[in-house]
């Protein structure tokens, strides 16, 4: 008991203190590092195990004709290739360092077999994957967003405006709203380019006093440059052109991301972080023993 139960909590609050003070004490770093390398030692034995119980629950689906047991085939066929390939660095090409030795070489070369069936073969399934999954979010969404109750219709309403605002549909039902490039237009081709690159510089925050034209700064441009500028950030930072620009669907969908959903991001991940804490004091303290088996 002491050997299955006792050591294995031991070790866990060992190493977790340990991991721990390597944040705090620098002294610890090079402990807390070798640590790390005997986990990924551990993570290279269950990628062993976990390779195991591919072959056996797929083996016994093909054994016993389970329903779907043709993928199974076709999924250890595919984990046998990839392997072999991998292992022996089928095709690998010699490297400058070691023109004669490919064993050498790196597992992911372009052109060898293991890059091509990485290029060729995980990279469209991954895209068709996503491609697929974004129909059940669609799906989804369209079941989950009724409009019940104010919560729901704000979400419904938030959810349409950022949907619109990242695809061209949005940007083309509110084009007839103020941006940079239907000001600049209004002027003579000759300066478009020089209100364009002010305009750039105001919209993102600069100040008149900040902005620069071929590296030349505003106090040291020409007086017919400082009048178009000054033109130009009063025109901008109006009120009424930053309330009807601020309407264009992309770029309230843009305020929507960088302000309430960021805001809210952040305070899901520090929920997560503290959820993390708490499990994490609760393993090393012993009192989630759930890592040693159900009896715990």
């Amino acid at each position: 008991m002491i050997a299955k139960r006792t050591i294995p909590l031991l070790i866990a609050a060992l190493v977790g203190i340990l991991l721990i003070a390597t944040y705090f004490i620098p002294l610890t770093e090079t402990y807390g590092a070798d640590a790390m390398e005997m986990f990924i030692i551990l993570a290279a034995a269950a990628m062993v195990l976990g390779a195991g119980n591919l072959l056996i629950l797929n083996l016994a689906k093909i054994s016993n004709r389970q329903p779907g047991w043709g993928y199974a085939v076709i999924t250890l066929l595919a984990f046998f290739v990839t392997l072999i390939i991998g292992m022996f660095k089928i095709g690998a090409l010699p490297t400058p360092n070691a023109p004669g030795n490919a064993w050498t070489a790196p597992v992911v070369q372009e052109g060898t077999p293991f890059w091509w069936i990485y290029q060729y073969g995980l990279v469209p399934l991954t895209a068709t994957m996503f491609a697929m999954l974004a129909f059940y979010i669609a799906s989804a969404a369209f079941r989950a967003f009724r409009a019940k109750n104010l919560e729901a219709t704000l979400l419904l309403g938030t959810a349409f405006i950022v949907l619109l605002g990242q695809v061209y549909a949005g940007v083309w039902l509110t084009s007839f709203l103020p941006d940079l490039a239907s000001y600049s237009a209004t002027f003579p081709e000759d300066v478009r380019q020089f209100v364009t690159a002010v305009g750039m510089q105001i919209d993102g925050g600069a100040s008149l006093a900040a902005v620069t034209y071929d590296g030349v700064a505003f106090a040291a441009m020409s007086p017919d440059h400082q009048a178009l500028a000054s033109e130009v950030n009063a025109h901008l930072t109006n009120w009424s052109y930053q309330l009807l620009n601020g309407l264009r669907l992309e770029n309230l969908t843009q305020v929507i991301l960088d302000v309430p959903q960021k805001a809210g991001n952040r305070a899901i991940m520090i929920g997560i972080a503290l959820g993390i804490v708490s499990t994490s004091l609760k393993v090393i303290l012993g009192v989630d023993r759930s890592y040693l088996g159900s009896e715990d």
